[in-house]
Formats: structure tokens, C-alpha cells, sequence
């Protein structure tokens, strides 16, 4: 097979959730990690969606790094033929820990800082995930399941519920020590 678009992270943390079991879609995505490698650079970077009222536009939505090539490689070359594909590129602060059975990301962007703590993590366990319509990419690495998330939003907790599965096709709430998307 071959690859024309790739990255690769270091310190992944993701959360999916919704803030009200009503909602059949997440209105909370936090994909971020300490390092990304793209053949562009490398830099912090993810992407961030908070929209707390489901009926009004995302309050923030979009890739986010300090670096906006970095950021700007996502879209078209990773989620080239999703929503995501024209999604606007953000500055950001992100901060992501590991340690022990714990994770953390911080996310400074558009006026707002985001910042979820992941619990009780898993065993890392390798994956190898195909192409799905919301992920159009190959995806390998290895993930620590987490059995609990907690999200603020500008220091208020935000009551999320996280679904078994997120919008990659893996959990949706999970710390990724390393891996890689390739399309």
C-alpha cells in the first residue's frame, strides 16, 4: 500500500462526549497530544469541538497547534472527505501529561481553556484500525483505555458522558502513549 499522508503523535490524549445523554452526537471533542510529527514539522497540536448548546455554533471548533503549518496539514491531507476537512486552523497552548494511571490535557484557544483528566487507565493494548467514514485513515499505535474523564471548561466542570466508541472508531475516552494515521 502506498502512503501519501501521514502523522504521528507522542502523549495522545482524547475525550468524546456529549453533555446531555439526548444528543446523537458529540458536542465535545478534545484530540490532542504533546507532539505531533507531520512531514510538514512537528509540533503540539489535535483538534478541539465545544459546543455546549447543540441548537448554536460550536463555541470553538478546529485543529489547533502553536504552529500553523503543523495546523493547517490536518484537514486536507488527514480528514480530507469529512466534516473536518475545512475545519479552521487555531493557535493553541497545549500541555498533555502521562503518568501512572493518569493523563491530563490543557488547551488554551480562542479565549477558552479546556482541560480533561483521564483516570484509571488500562493496560496499553496495539491497535490497527482501517479506514472508517468519521477516521478516513489507517490507524495503529497503542491506547490505554480510561475508565474515567473529567472535562472543565474556563475552571467549570462540565458533566460529560462518553460513549464506548468515538468518532475514530476507538474509545472515546483514551491516552495514546504513540501512534500513527496514514492515508
Amino acid at each position: 500500500m502506498s502512503i501519501s499522508n501521514w502523522m504521528s503523535w507522542e502523549g495522545g490524549v482524547d475525550l468524546v462526549a456529549v453533555t446531555d445523554p439526548s444528543l446523537a452526537m458529540p458536542n465535545v471533542i478534545v484530540h490532542v497530544a504533546r507532539v505531533v510529527h507531520t512531514p510538514v514539522g512537528s509540533a503540539p497540536a489535535g483538534m478541539i469541538f465545544w459546543q455546549p448548546d447543540a441548537n448554536a455554533a460550536p463555541v470553538v471548533m478546529g485543529f489547533i497547534s502553536p504552529n500553523p503549518v503543523v495546523g493547517a496539514y490536518f484537514g486536507p491531507k488527514i480528514f480530507a472527505g469529512t466534516p473536518f476537512e475545512q475545519a479552521p486552523v487555531l493557535d493553541a497552548e497545549i500541555t498533555v501529561r502521562g503518568e501512572g494511571d493518569q493523563a491530563t490535557a490543557r488547551v488554551v484557544v480562542g479565549g477558552h481553556v479546556f482541560e480533561t483528566a483521564l483516570g484509571g487507565l488500562g493496560e496499553a493494548e496495539l491497535i490497527s484500525r482501517d479506514p472508517a467514514p468519521t477516521a478516513p485513515f489507517h490507524q495503529q499505535g497503542l491506547e490505554r483505555v480510561a475508565a474515567t474523564a473529567t472535562l472543565t471548561v474556563d475552571g467549570n466542570e462540565v458533566n460529560v458522558i462518553v460513549p464506548p466508541v468515538g468518532i475514530s472508531g476507538g474509545p472515546a475516552a483514551v491516552f495514546s502513549p504513540n501512534g500513527l494515521y496514514a492515508r
